[in-house]
């Protein structure tokens, strides 16, 4: 009798069982939520400290000074919600002190000027107080413990601190002082620790333990971190610090104690399109969520039941698709507080109908954003002079996981180009990323979220906490009239977008992925491969994937390469050359560089899980 499994091979098993399941980019910070959930924590409370966890094991893609979008179903509510832990921008951040004053066309994409508010802490206070049941030492205590006693280096760690390790030495010494121990790029595997980490959130929990309930002890943090030592140090360096930022030049900051004691964590409502028997979920137009859903808007109008996600129809349509979308996204979507965003109509029938009409079988070479009376505005063009880093997040540029060959029209990279991009890197526009988990508890409850924000190589750390700023507000315009304008006490329209979908009904799947612009088309190809190709969790993260860079790009320097596709070296040699034959502008990257993705799933009572193998760091588990 032969056992092996008949199924299609998958990288790792798709996690399956009834107790629970917990999937992120990184085994530690997965061991550190389901070891959470043993101690009989549910869903958020493992989620907050998967989430610290993250902070501490992959600082390249996030930290204490960054944001973070969360999307759950809470049983007891029984109802979606979305916790908005977007920092908004400092009272101080204005068109006229940026462009007028500074002289600046775009928000830097490195050091003081684009930071917003950190939201991350006020985020996890809030989940942990109205979902959670345990107290701030439980979820606390992992992150701390790995950033005073260590954890081992992952590869692209290393690689992003040799990538800035001449802007540290340069210019930010107190980075330095962090990550070049010794005055040298630690090695792969080295035992690292970031002991003033470890204080920060060690002080805050003396200064919140004053006894009394849970409640109240989360309340006393939320306060010693917005009004406290935290947002003093904070203030301090905005104040007295010059730093060095993309634009070449140096700058204070201007986020100040007051802007920090103004703002918290808010809970909302998703927004939601109807997919067959499925609803998927998104938080609003201060993400780019909404680009995904208009993506399934137009591709309900095609038979993706019929396409194999190998062959060249299913990537032309879905890639044709994302590009009106996302031509949309750069032209309608903006904080919904600040400006109106006409989600009915960009949902409607009516209007992805005729929009459905522009998608032909060549590749569209054009920017075509839709047009509404009396919404949005579009922005000139600015065509990238060379590859865009293809695959990830980072303080400025594209974001990206790891480095994609230049491999379409290599003769248009000349030296100048190359010189140029050196440049951006000495003033830290590296490659970088961000991070992502699922989690289903045995009761039913669900989270997603895509931490982000305050990477390594963002801007300096402030010595007396141990972390950078983020850099968010870089995704801001210098040009009046625009629903993504720079205005203060506005969210910066984010990349970051995790998913939840309800299935007849019911909340069944939550996923997403780390990636900049990439993140909703990865999110969109998972959510088409599974619903439609029928594969489960783990194939449909395995299967080849692909990204088109056409439209704008969110991150500084704000530039566009229309038409152009990259593709794994998997996706098949024939599938490659009918898409050139179609008019896409092919690049090939590696076999395994496309997308960070993980999925957790609940089915009746099963528990359902799997995580993505690229990179070498994502793992589910469950039981």
């Amino acid at each position: 009798m032969n056992f092996v499994t008949p199924n299609p091979f998958t990288t790792r098993p798709e996690i399956d069982g009834t107790f629970g399941v917990v999937t992120s980019t990184h085994w530690i910070a997965t061991a550190v939520g389901m070891g959470i959930l043993e101690r009989g924590g549910n869903a958020f409370d493992a989620a907050s400290a998967t989430a610290f966890t993250l902070q501490v094991v992959e600082p390249h893609l996030n930290g204490p000074g960054g944001d973070v979008p969360v999307i759950l179903y809470d049983v007891r509510r029984g109802k979606p919600e979305v916790i908005c832990g977007q920092g908004s921008v400092p009272a101080g951040a204005t068109i006229a002190h940026y462009r007028d004053k500074l002289g600046l066309d775009l928000v830097p994409g490195t050091g003081l000027l684009a930071a917003c508010i950190p939201g991350t802490f006020d985020t996890w206070m809030t989940l942990l107080r109205d979902y959670g049941t345990m107290r701030i030492t439980d979820v606390l205590s992992p992150a701390i413990g790995y950033a005073r006693n260590g954890y081992p280096l992952v590869e692209r760690i290393c690689a992003t601190i040799d990538t800035v390790k001449d802007l540290f030495r340069e210019h930010w010494p107190t980075s330095a002082d962090v990550y070049l121990p010794g005055g040298k790029v630690p090695k792969p595997g080295t035992h690292f620790t970031n002991p003033k980490m470890a204080e920060t959130y060690e002080r805050i929990l003396r200064e919140a333990a004053n006894g009394g309930d849970r409640e109240a002890e989360i309340e006393r943090a939320r306060a010693v971190w917005s009004k406290g030592f935290v947002a003093e140090a904070i203030d301090k360096f905005c104040r007295t610090q010059e730093v060095m930022d993309t634009s070449g030049r140096r700058h204070r900051g201007v986020l100040t104690a007051d802007d920090m004691a103004k703002w918290q964590a808010t809970v909302e409502a998703p927004i939601a399109y109807d997919y067959g028997r499925y609803t998927v979920l998104k938080a609003s137009t201060w993400t780019q969520g909404l680009v995904t859903l208009q993506q399934l808007a137009l591709a309900k109008g095609f038979d993706f039941d019929s396409f194999d996600p190998r062959d060249p129809d299913f990537i032309h349509y879905q890639v044709e698709c994302a590009k009106l979308a996302f031509a949309d996204r750069d032209t309608f979507y903006g904080d919904p507080k600040f400006v109106d965003v006409p989600i009915e109509t960009l949902l409607s029938d009516k209007y992805n109908d005729e929009r459905r009409k522009l998608i032909t079988g060549q590749a569209s070479l054009e920017i075509r954003p839709g047009h509404i009376e009396g919404f949005g505005k579009t922005m000139g063009l600015r065509l990238a002079d060379a590859a865009r880093a293809a695959v990830g997040s980072s303080g400025a540029g594209e974001p990206t996981v790891g480095d994609i060959p230049w491999t379409h029209d290599q003769d248009d990279l000349p030296d100048a180009i190359a010189m140029q991009a050196k440049k951006r890197e000495k003033m830290g526009a590296v490659p970088g990323d961000t991070v992502h988990f699922d989690i289903v508890d045995q009761a039913g409850n669900m989270v997603s979220s895509t931490p982000s924000g305050g990477w390594l190589h963002s801007s300096p750390v402030i010595p007396e906490l141990g972390f950078p700023l983020g850099t968010r507000a870089q995704m801001f315009w210098l040009e009046e009239g625009h629903p993504a304008s720079l205005a203060p006490g506005k969210r910066p329209r984010s990349t970051l977008t995790p998913t939840m979908a309800l299935r007849d009904g019911e909340p069944y799947l939550a996923w997403g992925s780390p990636g900049g612009d990439q993140q909703d088309q990865w999110i969109t190809q998972f959510f088409l491969r599974h619903v439609h190709a029928k594969m489960n969790l783990q194939e449909a993260i395995d299967a080849p994937a692909w990204h088109t860079e056409h439209f704008l790009s969110s991150f500084w320097p704000r530039t566009a390469r229309p038409g152009v596709v990259v593709v794994e070296g998997r996706v098949p040699k024939a599938t490659q050359d009918e898409l050139k034959k179609r008019g896409h502008k092919l690049e090939v990257g590696p076999d395994w560089s496309e997308g960070r993705l993980t999925a957790a799933a609940r089915d009746g009572k099963r528990r359902k899980a799997a995580a993505n193998p690229r990179g070498m760091q994502g793992y589910a588990a469950g039981r």
